[in-house]
């Protein structure tokens, strides 16, 4: 077995064990490899391993993967920051993003994603732990921001998103998790009706598990560490 495939197979194992430790059904989380920086020919080979679900950062990077790539029914996520200059792009060739925080993106989504196509699914990037050098919006900021989102009609809002300060252990890893959850849970509470949390990644993708992570994001874990070639924006 190659190692992409056999990388495949073991993350699939831990997300099994760790949903079975939740009791949870393993279908409910699905794998996001974050394809960012490797090559279409990776791409391709996940593909072959059973991959379908894909995320990219570099906007024209993306662009040319997925045109490398247009032959495979392959969907793709924009998880990277937002800018306004790149969002029409976005807008017109992914079926999900993962990272917005601001109502201005999330409307100018909204108006250049094409009438032919489905809403765009979106999740709103909370700041679940304070850090001023990382995106997403506080606590007390997200359901404004949500209640505008879900008017938008090129949108579909379905949930959350963070990436939380390292942690040493599954217990502290758990803790911004469990923020995350139940945050989402209050918003439903209040009448929205979000399915999703993108949390975990390939350090700690345990800890999201069992706080009810839906979509993991592995990268490492399946290509190998990654080589910046400083041509992805």
């Amino acid at each position: 077995m190659n190692s992409i495939a056999s990388n495949l197979q073991a993350i699939h194992h831990a997300i099994e064990k760790a949903a079975h430790a939740a009791q949870r059904r393993v279908e409910d989380v699905t794998l996001l490899a974050v394809s960012k920086t490797v090559s279409a020919a990776a791409v391709r080979e996940s593909y072959h391993a059973g991959q379908r679900a894909f995320g990219e950062s570099y906007v024209q990077e993306a662009l040319d993967k997925i045109a490398a790539l247009h032959d495979l029914p392959l969907e793709w996520h924009f998880i990277g920051p937002l800018q306004s200059n790149k969002t029409r792009a976005i807008a017109e060739n992914f079926a999900w993003v993962h990272g917005v925080d601001r109502l201005k993106i999330a409307e100018r989504l909204s108006a250049q994603r094409p009438q032919n196509l489905p809403p765009l699914n979106v999740c709103i990037q909370v700041n679940v732990s304070g850090e001023g050098s990382k995106s997403g919006v506080s606590f007390g900021e997200v359901a404004e921001l949500a209640q505008a989102v879900v008017q938008l009609p090129q949108l579909r809002l379905r949930g959350l998103m963070a990436i939380p300060a390292p942690a040493e252990g599954v217990a502290e890893q758990r803790k911004p998790f469990a923020l995350l959850r139940e945050l989402m849970q209050r918003l439903n509470a209040q009448g929205l009706q979000l399915d999703t949390l993108s949390m975990g990644m390939s350090y700690d993708l345990e800890a999201a598990v069992l706080e009810g992570a839906t979509i993991v994001r592995v990268g490492t874990a399946i290509f190998g560490k990654r080589v910046y070639s400083g041509k992805n924006n």
